[in-house]
């Protein structure tokens, strides 16, 4: 699907953008392969990595709030994989408004300018912390997916489709914790928030690989939601350093103790397809696109919560997580 095609990656200078070039210039051959992103300092960085002499890849500078330049960016743009968020989650409890330009803003006009432009395919991707959120980070998102499952009501026929990729924490991705506990090692201290918490766990590169088969898959209006292993926040800092003092220092502004990907009243429209479930849009487009054999609902008190997942990562699993992704340094 993604051979002489034009592909975007908003954001595209994250660690989920690096990883995706990396996987479909390996993979695929691509017309031209387009990163959008804000930082020229990451661009010329990555150029470093995948120079333009040897790829056909091209850096835009630019920025999701900037609509003159989306419309510059995405002419003869096939297919967009959006990535482009703020996300740090205390961050963005202290910075709101910003917040809301970048991720509700920066999405409607992801959605109308690839409407305008004839982009065959947008895929978002979005969080757990949009399930049911409590933070401004998780709020902001869960209006982006709510933005872009409804654009499919506003495009015309055989137009422009969008669907939504929602997933738990990236292994080892900027911000998060695994980096910090493996800084912490070298002075023998780990500050865990509460030894109780759970988190969803998916590695960067399975994350990539199920956004790119969703995007084969999608036709505009589905969520898809990942089946992935939870996570003891107390069994990570084991796996990283079990000689460590634990340093309990309590949740911080805006977080869950325990992460919700689909809440029980998705239920009623989630649909279990084997290795991934799709929650359904509310929407009358959804009637004459829905294709999808094999499918079954869920019980009407389903939840998939990262505390009561039936499948946890023990701390030797995640030592050998840890040890085999390349964006780590575990030894």
């Amino acid at each position: 699907m993604f051979n002489d095609k034009v592909i975007l990656i908003t954001g595209g200078t994250g660690s989920f953008g690096q990883k995706c070039t990396e996987i479909i210039l390996k993979r695929y051959k691509p017309k031209k392969l387009i990163i959008f992103s804000r930082d020229e300092l990451k661009q010329w960085e990555m150029a470093q990595k995948f120079p333009t002499q040897n790829h056909p890849i091209r850096y835009f500078i630019g920025d999701v709030r900037d609509v003159e330049r989306l419309n510059r960016a995405f002419q003869g743009v096939d297919y967009i994989i959006h990535a482009a968020a703020l996300k740090q989650v205390p961050t963005l409890e202290y910075n709101p408004f910003e917040a809301v330009k970048t991720n509700i803003i920066g999405a409607q006009n992801v959605i109308n300018i690839a409407i305008d432009q004839g982009v065959k395919k947008v895929i978002a991707l979005s969080t757990d912390k949009a399930a049911n959120p409590i933070n401004l980070y998780g709020a902001t998102k869960l209006c982006s997916d709510k933005l872009f499952i409804a654009g499919n009501s506003y495009t015309k026929r055989n137009g422009t489709i969008f669907s939504v990729v929602r997933y738990g924490n990236v292994l080892g991705s900027r911000g998060s914790v695994i980096p910090l506990f493996l800084k912490q090692r070298e002075t023998g201290t780990l500050t865990i928030t509460d030894p109780n918490m759970t988190r969803f766990w998916i590695t960067l590169e399975r994350g990539v690989e199920f956004v790119l088969s969703c995007m084969e898959k999608m036709v505009g209006g589905e969520l898809f939601v990942p089946k992935i292993p939870s996570m003891r926040i107390e069994d990570l800092a084991m796996a990283i350093c079990p000689r460590c003092k634990k340093e309990i220092i309590g949740v911080r502004p805006g977080e869950k103790l325990h992460e919700v990907l689909i809440t029980k009243d998705d239920a009623k429209r989630t649909l279990d397809l084997g290795d991934y479930y799709i929650i359904q849009p509310n929407f009358l487009f959804w009637a004459r696109r829905f294709n999808y054999v094999g499918s079954k609902p869920v019980h009407d008190n389903f939840e998939y919560n990262s505390r009561t997942n039936n499948r946890f990562l023990t701390v030797r699993e995640v030592r050998k997580l840890i040890s085999e992704s390349k964006e780590l340094d575990f030894d």
